[in-house]
């Protein structure tokens, strides 16, 4: 029997990267609460990648293979999700200004019938320019950085202020590809 494959993600960047890997996958993106106690990047992007394939396993089906994903941007020890409006962009955007910061990209995978979970992650070093008020307000104004951690996307506008990196270009969109389509090889559902 052919399992069903389905994205636990309402990402546009997300959607995007996956049909690179395959085209027959379905979009099932339940409305989970994010709030979490912990403190460690990596604890949170993991946890919250299997809440939300969690959330959408139970709706399923046993024939379904599921991905979640989450990511977050670290600056020294400050966890950055994404902006509450665009004050709280313009702010993220003052702290990475000049800065190495580092995204973590977590992510689960769930096998219904086996109830196999294979949860992984990566992490990437980006290197940010120096921004000006004008350039942060600028860019602020294009929308872009209102739906992502960290108020920036690498692959839109805000790549310009982006001097360089050090990992997996698509763990910054939130979609290490690599590394799922290998685990997703490996339980052989693609």
């Amino acid at each position: 029997m052919k399992k069903r494959i389905i994205l636990a993600s309402s990402s546009p960047r997300r959607k995007e990267l996956f049909k690179f890997i395959t085209e027959d996958f379905e979009i099932i993106s339940m409305d989970v609460d994010e709030s979490t106690d912990r403190k460690d990047p990596l604890d949170i992007v993991l946890e919250l990648a299997e809440k939300k394939a969690s959330a959408t396993a139970e709706e399923a089906g046993r024939d379904a293979v599921i991905l979640g994903a989450d990511t977050v941007v670290v600056l020294e020890d400050k966890v950055l999700g994404k902006p509450k409006d665009k004050e709280d962009a313009k702010e993220m955007l003052r702290l990475l200004s000049g800065k190495s910061h580092y995204v973590y990209t977590g992510f689960c995978i769930i096998d219904n019938e086996s109830d196999n979970r294979i949860i992984d992650y990566a992490k990437t070093l980006v290197r940010f320019n120096d921004m000006t008020d004008k350039e942060i307000s600028d860019y602020v104004e294009t929308e872009e950085p209102m739906d992502k951690a960290g108020a920036y996307g690498i692959q839109g506008y805000g790549g310009k202020y982006i001097s360089g990196i050090e990992g997996d270009y698509f763990c910054v969109m939130g979609f290490p590809m690599s590394k799922i389509y290998n685990a997703l090889k490996s339980i052989e559902c693609i």
